[in-house]
Order: C-alpha cells, then sequence, then structure tokens
C-alpha cells in the first residue's frame, strides 16, 4: 500500500509539473502573440505615419498648385481686365475716329449737294440764257437777211438804173465818139504816112 502512495505522489507532481510547464508555454505564447501585435501595431503606426507624411507632403503640394492657380487666376484676370480696358479704350477711340470721319463725310457731302444745286441752278439759267441768246440771234439774223434782201434790191434796181441811164448817155454820146475817133484814126494815118510808115503793115 505504501508504494502505491507514492505512486500517487509522484504522479500529482508531474501533474503538477506539467501544468507549471503548460502555463510556461502559454505565458511564453502570450507574451511572443504580444509582441508580433506589438510589431504589428509598429509596423502600422509607422505605415500610417508615411501615409500621414505623405498625405501632409500630398495636401501641401495640393495647397501649393491651388495657390499657384489662384495666382495664375489672379494674373489672368489683371490681363484680361487690362485686355478689356485696352480694347475698350481702342474701340472708343475707333469709334470717335468713326463718329468724326462720319461727320467729315457728311459736311463733305453736304457741301458737294449744294454746289450741285447751285451747279444746276446755274446750268438752268445758261440754258435760259442761251435760249434766249439763240432766239436774239435767230432773230438778229432774219432781220440782217430781210434788211441785206432789201438792200441787195435797192442796190440791184439803183444799179439798173445807173446803168439805164450809162447806156442812155453812151448811146448819145456815142455819134460824137464814132466821129471823134474816126477823125483820129484818119490823122494817126497821115502822121504814119508823113513818117513813111504803111499803117496797114502796122
Amino acid at each position: 500500500m505504501p508504494p502505491k502512495t507514492k505512486q500517487k505522489g509522484t504522479k500529482a507532481g508531474a501533474q503538477k509539473k506539467k501544468r507549471n510547464a503548460g502555463a510556461d508555454v502559454e505565458a511564453k505564447s502570450m507574451l511572443r502573440l504580444a509582441l508580433l501585435e506589438k510589431e504589428v501595431l509598429q509596423d502600422r503606426l509607422a505605415l500610417q505615419r508615411d501615409e500621414a507624411r505623405r498625405a501632409k507632403a500630398s495636401e501641401d503640394q495640393l495647397k501649393q498648385r491651388i495657390r499657384d492657380l489662384e495666382a495664375e487666376l489672379e494674373g489672368a484676370r489683371s490681363e484680361g481686365k487690362a485686355i478689356y480696358a485696352e480694347m475698350s479704350r481702342q474701340c472708343r477711340s475707333l469709334q470717335a475716329a468713326m463718329q468724326s470721319h462720319s461727320r467729315q463725310l457728311e459736311e463733305e457731302v453736304k457741301g458737294l449737294r449744294e454746289q450741285l444745286e447751285l451747279c444746276q441752278r446755274e446750268a438752268e439759267t445758261a440754258q435760259r440764257e442761251a435760249k434766249q441768246a439763240l432766239g436774239e440771234r435767230d432773230r438778229t439774223l432774219a432781220q440782217l437777211r430781210a434788211h441785206v434782201a432789201d438792200m441787195e434790191a435797192k442796190y440791184e434796181e439803183v444799179l439798173h438804173d445807173s446803168l439805164d441811164r450809162l447806156l442812155a448817155k453812151l448811146r448819145a454820146v456815142k455819134p460824137q465818139w464814132d466821129g471823134a475817133v474816126l477823125r483820129l484814126h484818119a490823122r494817126l494815118k497821115e502822121q504814119l504816112r508823113q513818117f513813111g510808115l504803111n499803117p496797114l503793115d502796122l
């Protein structure tokens, strides 16, 4: 029986050792698990820190890009305002020039119309005067033709009267002239004979 008791004590001690060893293994396992979890947590924390740094860098870059774009937009707005102001100034200048040129053209057209009206009135006056002058010329020519025809008739009558009187005088003096011519002819023949010349040879 005593040996039996000893066997029971030995079994109890062995069981107790087994329990202690199992507790150690479990403690070691728990410690290893805790270390692994710690490493995992540290890795996650490192990753999160890296991601946070990258996010912060991206955020800073994005903010800088936004500031750059805002500055570029403001510059574009300023440039657009300057261009709009310059275009507005050029447009106003062009409108003023066009209005001035339009007024100048209107004045020139008005002056040309007045000159045209004056020329038309002068042309009408000159045409009336020319018609009047032509009428007076025609009347004067008709009067002159009538006067010339009358003068021709009168001159013809005077000429005929003069010729008739001259012929009458010539007929009246012809016998006297014939006798005188015959006497002159006989005297000349006699003188030629006296000089020894034959009048028939001459």
